[in-house]
């Protein structure tokens, strides 16, 4: 895993103030030089550059990049983030091919895939990434980016200039782009936050290439193409035979995806997805006589404050401890009290350049950070319920019927501290369903579907499309932080495609929440763990935590110069402060309720005043 960063313009001649452009390069690399550090580079030609700063996972000692090939007097140049697990089958063709490689690295093959197959190259990839490739052969650039958008990389276009980067800080160490806000900034914040419309960086004129889709920058200007989409197909498989090909597919993509030359651990939360992972990996290291590094984590004190709700019902430690039972693998407990959490607000807004999903954000960041002292690259159970149904709304009638994004159907839960005449002209219910239409609008329909199979569909197309990349968003940003590299095995590709298709009787066979799923790892858990009910990423309950939120609060309305104020409603926030705390009505997904409300106004005042920008009224 690394950063990359560049800039391009075809008219420009950057070689005339050689030193200037290269120190730009090398200042917009160390901005996401936290993505991994261990090498770095620039390359710089007359109307373009291409900056990287390196975790090394694989080749420690020859993957230096960017990486260069002349081919017949032209540079082909590739800055590369991310990981390819079926590297070695494209390197086999490729060697056929006649080409001839210098490192064992998955960037080489990447850059010689390009020069052999053009941009159909990014359709032969299996696995997380986003690189740009120049072609001088053809004077452009190209930027491509996974099929789920797992790996960031956000552009603009400034003066006839495309400047990009793996994180959006990245592009405002390029001279005159300057971070700036605009009001469909705070739509974004305020009406669809922590989520984000695919494309749209938030900042005035940021973007990012969507995922499943490359741009090219040319003399014909900035084109972005979908090389990738669901595809609505009949299902023709029995049960027997779905619960077989998903059972094949998951082992398949954790054991391509434990390949590395440093060692490999997983989050194991004690949840049936986490679980399943680890279960499938300590199976894989076990036939190489060697054991896994697993971590779990939880919050100080929880055992005495934790409050049972619809969306939290238990807690996970006793699972993880089950898990020990069966598998022998070097665990360890992480813990995160209530302190640490409310000072890492700011470090996961910066780490995001945006505000997140508050102090979900900041405790994935400290555990990451205590996991990177023991390893570099970790596989978790992300995805999992937004492919195979997992969700509440995918169940509840109220969500099914709804005609908005169902993990944050209550607008007013989310507005309620905010200015009021500042939400009026935020126009946020318009805003939010044009967002919505427009998702459902892209739904790829099968002719022949019933009325609720096909609102079952439209469900898990918002989920993918929107609430998976939120949470791929947060772990890539909170892992890569602290140089951890965070591998996502039911992301998979052909996982997506394959659970796309299926029916949801399959899916939830017999009522039951991802009965395939769970019919598909019988015999790797514990048949206690394999059937237990939901449980979410953990949260505090400690009632110190918020206290500390209050607290903080009231210095931000004590203090005239904070940039929040002219948005939110002092008297309502002090009010809100006194009231006992709600954590069964968040206000998106699951855990984002009462106490995250303060935390998430807490990071829109520090992200306004990091980046030193003004509340835009127009």
């Amino acid at each position: 895993m690394c950063g990359i960063s560049g800039f391009c313009n075809l008219k420009a001649d950057y070689l005339q103030r050689e030193g200037y452009w290269n120190s730009v390069l090398i200042d917009m690399r160390e901005a996401v030089a936290r993505r991994g550090n261990d090498e770095t580079g620039e390359w710089l030609a007359s109307t373009v550059g291409l900056s990287h700063t390196r975790l090394s996972i694989r080749d420690l000692k020859t993957g230096r990049q960017p990486i260069v090939k002349n081919i017949n007097g032209n540079d082909y140049v590739i800055a590369y983030n991310g990981e390819i697990y079926n590297t070695d089958e494209l390197k086999n063709d490729l060697i056929k091919r006649g080409y001839v490689f210098k490192t064992t690295t998955d960037t080489e093959v990447i850059l010689f895939l390009y020069i052999e197959y053009g941009e159909k190259c990014v359709d032969m990839l299996n696995g997380i990434f986003s690189f740009a490739i120049w072609d001088g052969g053809e004077e452009r650039l190209a930027l491509f980016r996974d099929r789920s958008g797992i790996k960031p990389l956000f552009y603009t276009i400034y003066n006839n200039t495309l400047v990009f980067g793996s994180e959006i800080k990245a592009l405002f160490k390029f001279p005159e782009v300057k971070a700036e806000t605009d009001l469909n900034s705070f739509r974004e914040i305020i009406g669809i936050g922590p989520a984000r419309t695919a494309g749209n960086g938030v900042f005035k004129n940021i973007f990012e290439v969507k995922p499943g889709c490359f741009a090219v920058f040319s003399q014909g200007g900035f084109k972005e193409y979908e090389y990738w989409s669901l595809v609505s197909r009949p299902h023709k498989e029995s049960y027997e035979e779905t619960v077989a090909h998903t059972a094949f597919l998951l082992k398949d993509a954790v054991e391509k995806q434990m390949v590395s030359d440093v060692p490999v651990c997983t989050f194991l939360s004690g949840g049936i997805d986490s679980s399943v992972v680890t279960a499938l990996a300590a199976n894989f290291l076990k036939k190489e006589g060697k054991k896994l590094n697993t971590f779990s984590f939880d919050f100080s004190k929880n055992d005495i404050y934790f409050k049972s709700n619809s969306f939290q019902p238990e807690q996970d430690r006793p699972y993880v401890d089950k898990m020990l039972d069966v598998y022998d693998v070097n665990h360890t407990y992480l813990m995160c009290d209530e302190k640490d959490l409310a000072e890492l607000l700011k470090d996961s807004t910066e780490a995001k350049d945006l505000p997140g999903m508050a102090d979900i954000d900041a405790s994935l960041l400290y555990f990451c950070r205590l996991v990177k002292e023991r390893n570099k690259v970790a596989l978790t159970g992300e995805c999992a319920d937004e492919i195979f149904g997992g969700y509440p709304w995918f169940h509840k009638k109220e969500a099914l019927e709804s005609s908005t994004f169902p993990w944050s159907m209550d607008l007013q839960a989310r507005t309620f501290l905010f200015n009021e005449n500042f939400i009026k002209k935020l126009e946020l219910k318009d805003y939010i369903d044009a967002r919505y239409k427009e998702s459902i609008q892209k739904v790829p329909i099968l002719e022949g579907e019933s009325k609720e199979e096909k609102r079952r569909r439209e469900i898990s197309f918002l989920n993918q499309k929107w609430f998976m990349t939120t949470l791929l968003d947060r772990m890539d940003r909170t892992s890569m932080y602290s140089g951890l590299e965070a591998r996502v095995p039911f992301a998979d590709h052909r996982i997506i495609e394959y659970i796309w298709n299926v029916p949801w009787e399959f899916k939830c066979r017999n009522g039951v929440v991802k009965g395939l799923l769970r019919d598909a790892c019988k015999g790797l858990l514990p048949d206690e763990l394999l059937w237990r009910k939901k449980s979410p990423y953990p949260k505090t309950y400690n009632p110190e935590y918020e206290n500390i939120l209050k607290n903080k609060i009231r210095e931000i309305l004590d203090d005239k110069n904070s940039p929040v104020l002219p948005i939110i409603d002092k008297d309502k926030v002090l009010e809100f402060i006194k009231l006992p705390s709600n954590y069964g009505k968040p206000f998106f997904g699951q855990l984002m309720a009462g106490p995250q409300t303060l935390a998430y106004i807490i990071q829109i005042n520090y992200w306004l005043k990091i980046y030193n920008c003004e509340v835009c009224f127009n």
